[in-house]
């Protein structure tokens, strides 16, 4: 269908792109439509594979490199990853609602691909630290680009449990990760982990250079954007809670992602052991995406959040009493489940709840302002075991976020029922959101 412009709307709002692909909602879910999700599929399994490799060479940068790292200083260089995340968040979101999804997706993949792959020859923990940061702007800035890709390219009805599926491959990465690492570091050495980014960048990023369509969200000139819009009414209160909340989780799910094999060894296990424990939490999480992308769609995405953060709090916290190691593989692929499951229905719940021209300032935001429990985590886990507080203490701090994230999805979840019994004016963005989370 062709539009004319008129003279109140920008030309990008009502252009048609080249690929055939509008920047609304289509009605249906085509076959190119259905390569680019899998196109971004397979940049978040990458993503996710950065973001757990660290935990597989942790204790490898530790003994072998020669670099003097203490526990501690290994969870200040393990937090560098997730600075960048942070940073990356925040301004690729707000990029890619003005220069374009595929631009900044493209862009992302390419910057932490490359600076993964300059991590193996890194002369030093300085060096190393600074790649890291590097890389993780790469690393944050993908997630939310790529989901606001998706949620314009899908039908509104499959948002949820697409955004959601597609976050698997964060957990598939990881689980890629721990089990690379068990033959590869004792044969190869820890560089060795971090050449597997070439496959991203050598056969990925030019998939998505062909398959990806170039969007930009639909926005009325009277309509603000930015950081501007988010951050006062009517978005302000639920923007601060999905940041919040998102801060929590990812506390715990990074925390565990750095930590859990280093605390399984001071545990007592050998490297084997303990990366099949890592293989056991990433399992979870990708069991994890499945069923919450199912009950997510039959429940609402910020019911089903509530259930997961309290899934993943009570799990950790049985880890605590020491139980037989049967028990143990369990609870830890319930709090993979959890903790991941959460992060994903946070991100299906943003991305329905804001309008269009708000969606990756939405992302960026709520992950960008995440990604500081992210930095936390590692240096928490290796402040805890510097303070001889023990292998437990993680567990309790973890267990502890998954039930805050619980407590304020909660919140959420009752300010959106609130919202759909209030009026609101036709004119108010949130009440249209709310309906769909």
């Amino acid at each position: 269908m062709n539009h004319t412009p008129s003279a109140a709307a920008p030309e990008r709002t009502q252009r048609r792109h080249p690929s055939g692909v509008s920047p609304h909602s289509p009605a249906s879910f085509s076959r190119r439509s259905a390569a680019a999700v899998l196109v971004c599929w397979l940049l978040v399994v990458f993503d996710g594979y950065d973001l757990i490799v660290y935990g597989t060479v942790q204790s490898s940068l530790i003994t072998d490199t020669g670099w003097g790292l203490s526990k501690a200083t290994a969870g200040t260089v393990g937090s560098m990853a997730f600075v960048g995340m942070m940073i990356g968040a925040i301004f690729a979101g707000r990029m890619s609602d003005s220069w374009g999804r595929r631009r900044t997706i493209i862009l992302c993949a390419t910057v932490f691909s490359a600076l993964t792959i300059l991590c193996a020859f890194a002369p030093n923990a300085y060096a190393f630290g600074g790649l890291r940061l590097l890389a993780g702007i790469g690393l944050g800035g993908l997630v939310p680009s790529a989901n606001a890709l998706v949620a314009e390219m899908v039908p509104a009805k499959w948002r949820s449990t697409i955004a959601t599926l597609m976050m698997s491959g964060v957990p598939i990465g990881g689980s890629i990760a721990a089990l690379a690492g068990i033959p590869l570091i004792p044969a190869f050495g820890w560089p060795v982990m971090f050449l597997v980014a070439a496959v991203a960048l050598l056969v990925v990023v030019p998939l998505g250079m062909r398959f990806l369509p170039e969007t930009l969200p639909p926005a009325k000139p009277a309509e603000p954007v930015g950081f501007r819009s988010l951050l006062r009414a009517p978005h302000l209160g639920m923007s601060l809670l999905f940041a919040v909340a998102t801060l929590v989780t990812l506390f715990a799910w990074y925390g565990l992602g750095t930590w859990l094999p280093n605390l399984m060894q001071l545990a007592g296990y050998n490297l084997g052991s303990a990366l099949t424990f890592a293989l056991a939490l990433n399992l979870g999480a990708v069991v994890g995406s499945v069923a919450t992308a199912w009950a997510g769609t039959r429940f609402g995405p910020v019911p089903t959040a509530i259930a997961a953060a309290a899934v993943a709090a009570v799990a950790l916290a049985v880890l605590v009493a020491g139980p037989p190691v049967a028990v143990v593989y369990l609870m830890l692929v319930l709090a993979g489940v959890g903790t991941h499951g959460t992060q994903c229905l946070i991100i299906a719940a943003v991305a329905s709840h804001y309008p269009a021209h708000l969606r990756g300032t939405a992302l960026g935001w709520a992950l960008g302002v995440g990604r500081i429990g992210a930095v936390a985590a590692p240096q928490a886990g290796g402040l805890l075991l510097v303070a001889g507080l023990g292998v437990n203490s993680n567990f309790l701090a973890f267990a502890g976020a998954a039930g805050v994230a619980a407590i304020l999805l909660g919140v959420i979840g009752a300010r959106i029922k609130n919202a759909r019994t209030t009026p609101h004016d036709s004119t108010n963005t949130t009440s249209v959101g709310a309906s769909n989370v």
